[in-house]
């Protein structure tokens, strides 16, 4: 019971660690994913104004707008390098935009030219007291102050920030100028000719709508972003389809699956460890309750067994010695008598449930016959049976189960007790065995009262009584969870179906003994506590 537990909760915090790590590497995926798209999305539009630029055609804002974001993270990344466009000498206004770069939309006081050492520099002074020099050959920051009291720092040139990446993510972007038909009217690419023709429905749909952006498959199997403008302009192309190849970002993403993958399947062997640590510590204080409340009812059902024999043996005592004229006395020490067995049959059914329990009940597996023994039972059954005028039937196919037979023999007279108690007059108990494959099956039913279906799915349990459907109300709820703790140590399995006013089955499924199968002497419950799955 308790490894089970253990491996329940060991499996229930694998599965919350496991869908918390799912959930961040997810996430992360997800996050960069969408940064790479997003990437895309603005070099294509930063690239498509300066499309536009070279065609003199006008500028959809939101293009001027994505062409700002583009430029202002580029700065942001590499405040120190030089603008592209600036190939040459820059002028006042280009080295006031650097300063202002670099200091944030100050206002600016004035800007000197200087010469130190033959290099030309631009002071550009702002209001604040800032102040920034700036290389007028290369448009290099060379050195800043924040305010009017501090001094002027230098920027060693091994603090600017390539952009590369961003010159790359530009690069690699192929143009497109389409006709209005999707023909190429000439091919702008000189590094590289373009992975695909053009996208004639990501075309119709600019045309209409005025853009278009879309993720495409080529036939080579390249994921392609793919952006499309129309033009206004009636001397040039129609629209400009601009795309970029994402093979690259594509195989960012598989490696960085494959290393969540990774470290995700190497910490949740770490956290596999760890639970099933966890479980343990968890079900510790359960188990040493367990142990020590059956150990309470093993002691106490073994020291009541001696003054119960006792009083028993006492009352039987002043029986004998009681005289005819005394009768209310012997009707006494008769119910003494009478309640003192039924005290050592519950004393002992708790004995039997605690070894149970624990797994310590002794069990000698071995073949035993059934038609012999349900032949034997319903001989036994019927000297009860002939007084409440109930027939008792058999059926059985002479097979072989592996089992102990005394155990079974006790499992079969607690059911032929309850059928017997809760059968009316003039009604029928049967029992039959039938082979199904590599099991066997013992029913044992009978035309009683039956049991109410909410009551059905509890009568195994400890102490469940379902009496007071049924009429009777004489039994102490032991006996039908002996008989499945029996059965279940034997390798078996026991249920039940019932209508009231109908009767009841109670089916016992025990394996087939095969020819060559020897008996298991002395085995243990604990040995068996792991039954073997039957077909």
């Amino acid at each position: 019971m308790f490894s089970r537990l253990r491996w329940g909760l060991t499996l229930l915090y694998c599965v919350v660690a496991l869908l918390l790590v799912a959930s961040i590497g997810g996430g992360t995926y997800v996050i960069i994913a969408r940064y790479f798209e997003d990437v895309v999305d603005l070099a294509l539009q930063h690239k498509m104004t300066h499309e536009f630029h070279l065609l003199a055609a006008p500028i959809p804002a939101e293009l001027a707008f994505a062409d700002r974001d583009w430029s202002l993270i580029r700065n942001e990344l590499s405040p120190l390098g030089r603008h592209p466009q600036n190939a040459g000498p820059i002028t006042a206004a280009q080295a006031i935009e650097r300063a202002q770069s670099v200091m944030g939309a100050r206002t600016v006081e004035r800007v000197k030219q200087s010469n130190e050492d033959g290099l030309l520099l631009y002071e550009v002074r702002f209001e604040d007291g800032g102040e920034v020099i700036v290389d007028a050959a290369t448009g290099r920051v060379r050195a800043t102050k924040r305010e009017d009291h501090e001094e002027l720092v230098e920027v060693p040139a091994s603090q600017e920030i390539s952009t590369a990446a961003y010159d790359a993510e530009l690069a690699a972007i192929f143009v497109l100028p389409l006709s209005s038909s999707g023909q190429i009217l000439f091919d702008p690419n000189l590094a590289a000719p373009a992975p695909i023709q053009a996208n004639q429905a990501a075309l119709q749909a600019a045309l209409q709508n005025g853009s278009d952006v879309r993720t495409m498959t080529s036939a080579s199997g390249e994921r392609i972003r793919l952006l499309t403008y129309r033009l206004t302009r009636d001397d040039g192309p129609a629209a400009l389809q601009l795309g970029r190849v994402q093979t690259d970002q594509q195989l960012v993403l598989n490696q960085l699956v494959m290393g969540l993958l990774v470290i995700g399947g190497f910490g949740i062997g770490l956290l596999g460890i760890g639970s099933w640590w966890l479980a343990g510590r968890s079900i510790q204080p359960m188990q040493q309750a367990w142990a020590r409340q059956q150990q309470f009812v093993a002691s106490a059902s073994h020291e009541l067994r001696t003054p119960l024999t006792l009083i028993r043996a006492s009352a039987e005592v002043a029986l004998r010695g009681i005289s005819a004229e005394q009768q209310d006395q012997r009707e006494l020490l008769t119910d003494v008598v009478q309640e003192a067995d039924h005290m050592r049959r519950m004393v002992d059914d708790l004995l039997t449930l605690s070894r149970l329990d624990t797994h310590q009940m002794p069990m000698q597996r071995q073949r035993v016959v059934i038609g012999p023994l349900l032949d034997d039972m319903r001989r036994q059954a019927e000297r009860l049976a002939s007084d409440a005028q109930i027939v008792i039937a058999i059926s059985t196919d002479n097979v072989d189960v592996i089992a102990d037979r005394a155990r079974l023999r006790q499992v079969l007279l607690i059911l032929l007790d309850n059928a017997l108690r809760y059968t009316p007059k003039d009604g029928q108990i049967t029992l039959s065995s039938a082979r199904q494959g590599r099991i066997v099956q013992i029913r044992v039913s009978d035309t009683g009262s039956g049991i109410a279906p909410e009551h059905l799915p509890h009568i195994f349990d400890h102490f469940y009584r379902a009496d007071q459907t049924r009429g009777v109300s004489n039994n102490s709820g032991l006996g039908l969870a002996i008989a499945r703790g029996l059965i279940d140590a034997m390798g078996g399995q026991i249920m039940a179906s019932s209508a009231l006013d109908r009767g009841t089955v109670v089916t016992l499924t025990l394996p087939v003994a095969t020819h060559n199968q020897q008996p298991e002497p002395n085995e243990s419950a604990d040995q068996i506590d792991q039954p073997q799955r039957l077909g």
